[in-house]
């Protein structure tokens, strides 16, 4: 029996694949469960349109993070913070403050897409990652200083 995958079951395959199981497994398990669907020849048509439709759809979004990219290498990014005489910093430097400095340039972008590998605790040049889709990510060199 053939069915459509509503998401992804280990060993079996990924969310809208088409795969073949024994007929057991998938009227009592699988279809009940909503796991799956039954694979006829109108369920497969509406699942490869939707497949086309979906492509679209994130070829469109993926285009877009790929242009808020650009804007954001284009941003240079200084961040000031109160510090010692040695140059700690009292605190430290996190993710909602660069979201803000972006916000300011009018890049908008989420503080939990932003990640920044270790704790920022002294004065000097930093890399934050950006993870704006699956496939796009920015790399964000940003400098701290002292107040």
């Amino acid at each position: 029996m053939e069915v459509i995958l509503k998401q992804y079951i280990a060993n079996l395959g990924h969310k809208d694949d088409i795969v073949e199981v024994k007929n057991g497994y998938g009227r009592n398990y699988l279809i009940p469960k909503g796991l799956a669907i039954l694979a006829t020849a109108s369920a497969k048509k509406i699942h490869a349109e939707n497949l086309k439709q979906r492509a679209h759809k994130e070829e469109r979004i993926k285009n877009d993070a790929l242009a808020l990219a650009e804007k954001i290498k284009a941003v240079e990014i200084k961040i000031g913070a109160k510090t010692s005489s040695t140059g700690k910093i009292f605190g430290s430097v996190n993710t909602i403050q660069i979201a803000d400095i972006l916000k300011q340039n009018g890049i908008e972008v989420d503080r939990r897409k932003i990640e920044i590998k270790d704790a920022i605790k002294e004065v000097g040049t930093y890399k934050a990652i950006i993870k704006l889709h699956r496939e796009v990510d920015v790399e964000l060199p940003f400098e701290v200083f002292s107040e």
